[in-house]
């Protein structure tokens, strides 16, 4: 059973809303959601996380029933609330999976701080948004325009424009009200900052093992993306989902679940082999 939504307040006043679940010595994952969503995205994949994952999807400023401060809503600060969360947690290192615009995230975070990042899970996230025309449009035509109170019928359809696959209606509802919780400047600012951010520079800064999940019906999202994120970021491998749209983990939980939990085991078995490879070289043997 998924725990109840707790609030914390980071140093800066902000607030922000996490469930957690697993066992408190489990493998630390933090799950960032995308565009205008919440915590609630991954709410039908935590069900499917083994125990021995420490699992926190988390809901970013500004989105859901965290605060909505003014300001800072670029990926580098949306960033820095993590790094913020993670210390009022007591959480030194974690595995960072960030969805769609949730990836650029995470990856911010991976840049600044490597130490703390474990592993890095990146699913149908962009290498930029400024080359793609059809967010462009988007940006000059609506989001650019929007005004509260914010028309439900526009967000349905934008939760259902990132679909290859149907998903449960009430699943579907639970994200367009999540959505509409968004005020407008929110939208916007975001967004903003998404067409400006220019992490895609630095990508060979990245250190941690890194999974990219993409699905093949992706109509945001090209391959193209996913290729270049390989190529630039050392140690990372890509992972496609046949028939799964932009929203992969919406439509298919079980088989995200699955992938997070190998690439995890994965991880540990790496961290006990170098421990054991240490512990052996401390005592004078070869």
């Amino acid at each position: 059973m998924i725990a109840r939504a707790i609030n914390v307040e980071l140093p800066t006043k902000v607030t922000l809303q996490y469930v957690e679940q697993g066992s408190s010595s489990g493998y630390p994952l933090i799950l960032l959601h995308g565009y205008a969503d919440s915590w609630r995205s991954f709410e039908r994949v935590l069900s499917y996380l083994p125990t021995s994952i420490r699992a926190f999807a988390l809901t970013q400023r500004g989105h859901g029933d965290a605060s909505r401060p003014l300001t800072g809503y670029t990926p580098r600060e949306f960033a820095m609330d993590l790094a913020a969360f993670m210390d009022a947690l007591h959480l030194e290192a974690a595995v960072i999976a960030g969805g769609s615009s949730g990836g650029v995230v995470a990856r911010r975070f991976a840049i600044d701080h490597p130490q703390r990042t474990v592993g890095l899970i990146l699913v149908g996230s962009p290498l930029t948004l400024r080359d793609k025309p059809g967010v462009r449009e988007m940006w000059d035509s609506t989001i650019s325009k929007l005004r509260d109170p914010i028309d439900p019928e526009f967000v349905r359809e934008f939760a259902e424009s990132t679909l290859a696959q149907q998903v449960p209606q009430a699943f579907l509802r639970t994200v367009v009200e999540e959505s509409l919780k968004v005020p407008a400047r929110v939208w916007r600012a975001t967004l903003e900052g998404l067409l400006e951010d220019d992490s895609s520079e630095e990508l060979d800064k990245i250190t941690a093992p890194t999974l990219i999940i993409w699905g093949d019906k992706d109509t945001i999202i090209p391959r193209s993306d996913q290729e270049t994120l390989v190529e630039r970021i050392a140690g990372s491998r890509l992972v496609v989902f046949p028939g799964a749209g932009h929203a992969s983990y919406w439509e298919e939980p079980a088989h995200f679940a699955s992938d997070i939990e190998a690439f995890i085991e994965d991880l540990a078995h790496r961290t006990r082999s170098e421990s054991k490879r240490g512990s052996a070289n401390c005592d004078g043997s070869p």
